[in-house]
């Protein structure tokens, strides 16, 4: 069965990319995703936080990054610890493609243009086959408008292209007025590929001793939704790699995302819960339904359920919350 896939102009045996975690710290575990089928690594993420303060340039903005639900765990375990700074980071990357044949994928979490371009070319120079931006910024000011934010996240993009020439992807959030005018304007900074999406931290509050607390929660399969639906909005109307991370558990994840139009699908969650190896099962999985459906390729399969391609592209849209709470309503009816 062929699975392959392009993502970000590399050629990729499958779509099951391993999304930036504690699991890639170590080069044991690099070699072990690709035993067990990975097609590319997303190395755990380099944060701005980790580099020494006099390399901050003095238009700091603060930008508290965690690339993923797993990176927030990565970065906990990290500040009681001695800190993967960029040296060791720029090491690990080398270590890394000298231990595997698949891609390498680094990660930048920055705070300032400076810590952007800086070290975005030093991770180009260490041998990094491409390099995604994971941009995390939760605005808190109310005189920041919505174009400002914007404006932010095109000129760090512009500034990285201009840094480097290995691919970009872009990690962020849903958060976005409109969030196809978004993409297109990171595309047009020069953005090759996006990630969809960056699940944000999320504090909680304990009442009792009034503080706020890190509640870190793994992803579940209903996690895809947004991906999904977004994914499947783009997936013809922007020139980019889609890649789809959270919420991709098992094989069916897969399908539906790269229907939608996704590229790559990104794992951690499931990773962390069944083990690396657990690659190989979803692989498994994934070659089963397609020969049982009578696929004779992955690329079949592409963006089949895009809102382009799809005779009711409403069904993407905010029209199916009628249909769909009514559907749901009637059912339970039945089902009483």
């Amino acid at each position: 069965m062929n699975l392959q896939t392009e993502y970000l102009g590399l050629i990729l045996r499958t779509p099951l990319v391993p999304s930036a975690s504690p699991l890639s710290e170590s080069i044991d575990n690099i070699r072990q995703m690709e035993d067990s089928g990975a097609s590319a690594i997303v190395l755990h993420s380099l944060f701005q936080e980790h580099i020494p303060l006099e390399h901050h340039q003095p238009h700091y903005h603060p930008i508290h990054g965690f690339e993923t639900v797993s990176d927030v765990m990565g970065y906990s375990r990290r500040t009681s610890a001695p800190v993967v700074g960029p040296e060791s980071y720029l090491q690990e990357i080398e270590s890394a493609k000298s231990a595997t044949s698949i891609p390498i994928i680094a990660s930048l979490n920055a705070s300032t243009i400076g810590g952007w371009t800086d070290y975005a070319k030093r991770i180009e120079q260490a041998g990094a086959d491409a390099l995604e931006l994971n941009i995390y910024w939760i605005p808190t000011d109310p005189e920041v408008s919505g174009a400002q934010v914007e404006c932010r996240y095109r000129e760090i993009v512009t500034q990285v292209r201009r840094t480097i020439s290995i691919p970009i992807a872009v990690k962020l959030g849903p958060f976005f007025s409109n969030l196809a005018s978004m993409a297109k304007l990171l595309i047009e900074a020069g953005a090759r590929g996006l990630v969809l999406f960056n699940r944000f931290y999320q504090p909680d509050i304990d009442p009792e001793s009034l503080t706020v607390r890190p509640d870190i929660l793994l992803s579940t399969p209903m996690s895809l939704r947004t991906p999904l639906r977004w994914i499947a909005i783009l997936r013809g109307r922007i020139k980019a790699s889609l890649a789809a991370t959270s919420g991709v558990h098992q094989a069916l994840d897969v399908v539906k995302l790269v229907m939608a139009g996704a590229d790559v699908t990104m794992l951690c969650s499931t990773l962390l819960w069944h083990g690396i190896g657990h690659l190989a099962v979803i692989e498994q999985e994934l070659v089963h339904w397609l020969e049982t459906h009578e696929y004779q390729s992955l690329a079949e399969l592409k963006g089949i359920m895009s809102q382009k391609k799809h005779p009711d592209p409403s069904a993407f849209e905010r029209t199916q919350y009628v249909r769909g709470l009514s559907t749901s309503w009637r059912q339970k009816e039945l089902d009483s």
